[in-house]
């Protein structure tokens, strides 16, 4: 049997490209001992389309994958 590719598409377009988009954001919150604000960095990754632009969590991404796999093992 020969390899098999499924590739997980936009749903929005079928497109299979994706480019990665950061997204970088301070978190600022106060403590209960102090009146100062303190924060925390945080980077968001996500997955744009190349061909409509929607983008995607990698967690939409890894849900879809696995969609795929359940969806081959219970083909073959």
């Amino acid at each position: 049997m020969g390899d098999i590719l499924d590739y997980f598409v936009c749903d929005a377009c079928a497109g299979k490209d994706f480019n990665l988009v950061y997204n970088f954001c301070l978190r600022f919150h106060g403590v209960n001992f102090s009146d100062d604000l303190i924060y925390d960095k945080a980077v968001d990754e996500r997955f744009q389309c190349t061909k409509c632009e929607k983008t995607f969590s990698r967690e939409e991404i890894e849900s879809g994958l696995t969609r795929l796999r359940k969806a081959r093992i219970k083909r073959d």
